[in-house]
């Protein structure tokens, strides 16, 4: 397989992705395949064109500029699923929801959930350590706009449906946004989960629990920690709070 010059193995197409998510025989070999990432050319250069021109207040930090792995133990039995990396979030700092604002909300509400060491989350190497919870998202590079094309989503999607294939012991899926929601109905009903007709809709609070071969898996919906929300009210820490408790209370269960 070829590698690009900082030794990921590189990945130009769906077929690939598809191909290369199959054959990830664990989180790091998976995790390691994402980072070299190239099938989607539209995000490829909006993610490399960001970390190029870069945001004035980072000028000095050289950019992730990659598709950004999720973050998490294989053991967890809880799974939060965003949209896509922030372009100067994970698009900077290589981690998931690391170094921006709605980062700067799913970590605390993750902390005070008892499920990370830390309430904050500003660089790779700042010590931040999960518990029981796995974080991804739907689209791995950075969208123009925060929006990813359906086809982007279709292509990337491999990638989530590997990873929590992953997580042997996963029993709830927190879903931030209607995106993550839609992207993960196909993933699921790939892995074998038996998917309702019509599909639930999304909504802050929503419950939908899936017979599956590995056994019922919940889909907990929460609005988006993006600062639309969050700065208008929309999602509030006790909302998001409620969430993560039920979470909690479903894994042990």
């Amino acid at each position: 397989m070829a590698r690009d010059a900082d030794g990921f193995p590189v990945t130009r197409s769906a077929a690939g992705v598809r191909r290369g998510a199959a054959a990830s025989r664990d989180l790091a070999v998976l995790d390691e395949r994402v980072s070299g990432c190239r099938a989607c050319p539209r995000l490829v250069a909006w993610r490399e064109e960001v970390a190029v021109t870069k945001r004035a207040s980072f000028r000095e930090e050289e950019y992730w500029g990659r598709p950004v792995p999720g973050l998490g133990p294989a053991d967890s039995r809880i799974a939060v699923v965003g949209l896509a990396p922030a372009a100067h979030g994970g698009n900077r700092t290589g981690r998931v929801f690391t170094g921006d604002r709605s980062g700067d909300w799913i970590f605390a509400a993750l902390w005070r959930a008892g499920l990370a060491n830390q309430p904050t989350s500003v660089a790779k190497d700042d010590g931040l350590e999960l518990t029981d919870v796995r974080v991804a998202a739907a689209v791995r590079c950075a969208p123009p706009a925060n929006a990813p094309t359906p086809e982007e989503r279709d292509t990337c999607s491999p990638w989530l449906a590997r990873e929590l294939a992953l997580l042997p012991r996963l029993r709830v899926v927190v879903v931030l946004g209607g995106f993550g929601w839609t992207a993960l109905w196909p993933v699921l009903a790939g892995a074998g989960y038996q998917i309702p007709r019509p599909r639930p809709a999304f909504g802050h609070g929503v419950e939908v629990t899936l017979a599956g071969p590995r056994g019922p898996l919940t889909l907990l919906g929460s609005y988006h920690v993006s600062q639309q929300n969050t700065f208008t009210g929309k999602l509030t820490e006790p909302m998001l709070d409620a969430v993560l408790a039920r979470a909690t209370e479903l894994a042990s269960s």
